[in-house]
């Protein structure tokens, strides 16, 4: 993967997408996390440093970081990393033990599939660049590092702040009804946390209401032909409910080079 995927001027300061190539990098990424997930979300964990501002996990080595930085902000400081995608492909798994999302899925019917897989997970952006180019920059650099990698599957945990089911019933249930995973690709919530996402009936969804409390993520993984498990994962230490995503890479990839093409065609108009 070249060390600058993608390079752009957006909110006044260059962008670049790269993988992390050294333990700054990571902690400039654990930083970032800490700001977002334990900060802003009230997230923790057993390995999060709140005197260094660090969120961190035994799983950090065995993933690639995918960083989108800013050059205008402080290096010194761990500031310049302002977007994060933790990756992990198929050849570190068997190193890692498990995948990341294994404690809260059942991934058996991934991994008997045969195919090229890829764990996604902790993704965040700096407040300061969300609703801009940030998060399409790093889509960019997902897609590239997907297709250099003949990756067939991505997969991974993704979240709805809070663990109240009664306040999200209508957009799990849009979700349960309406994009559960097709039967190879239905990965399972593992049943000691598992939350039911079926609490409203199908014909009492309000799909406005249900899509309004869907998370943006989710949501970019939905118009790209994702798919959610089968259940979720009531995660009490992020202060989370989780679902687990899973993308055939193939559909993905068509759509998202449509959808980059008629970016680029955009700007040059």
């Amino acid at each position: 993967m070249p060390a600058d995927l993608t390079t752009v001027i957006a909110l006044d300061a260059v962008l670049s997408v790269r993988l992390a190539s050294d333990k700054r990098d990571l902690l400039a990424a654990q930083r970032l996390r800490y700001e977002v997930f334990v900060k802003e979300l009230g997230a923790d964990g057993p390995l999060v440093d709140h005197d260094a501002r660090l969120e961190r996990d035994e799983f950090d080595s065995f993933f690639d970081h995918l960083l989108l930085i800013d050059s205008r902000r402080d290096p010194a400081l761990l500031h310049d990393v302002v977007g994060v995608y933790r990756l992990m492909p198929p050849e570190r798994v068997v190193a890692a033990g498990r995948y990341y999302s294994e404690s809260e899925f059942d991934l058996g019917v991934l991994r008997a599939s045969g195919r090229r897989l890829l764990e996604l997970g902790r993704s965040c952006v700096h407040p300061d660049m969300r609703g801009g180019a940030a998060m399409f920059l790093l889509w960019n650099g997902l897609a590239e590092y997907v297709l250099e990698r003949q990756i067939e599957v991505m997969f991974g945990a993704a979240s709805f702040h809070g663990t109240d089911a009664a306040a999200l019933a209508q957009p799990l249930a849009l979700l349960h009804h309406f994009h559960q995973a097709p039967d190879g690709l239905r990965v399972t919530a593992r049943p000691e946390q598992r939350q039911e996402m079926g609490l409203v009936a199908l014909e009492a969804v309000n799909r406005a209401q249900a899509m309004a409390g869907i998370p943006a993520l989710i949501k970019a993984y939905l118009r790209l032909g994702g798919h959610v498990s089968d259940g979720a994962w009531i995660d009490r230490d992020f202060n989370t409910l989780d679902v687990c995503l899973v993308m055939d890479t193939a559909r993905m990839s068509v759509k998202h080079r449509d959808f980059y093409t008629r970016k680029k065609a955009a700007k040059v108009e």
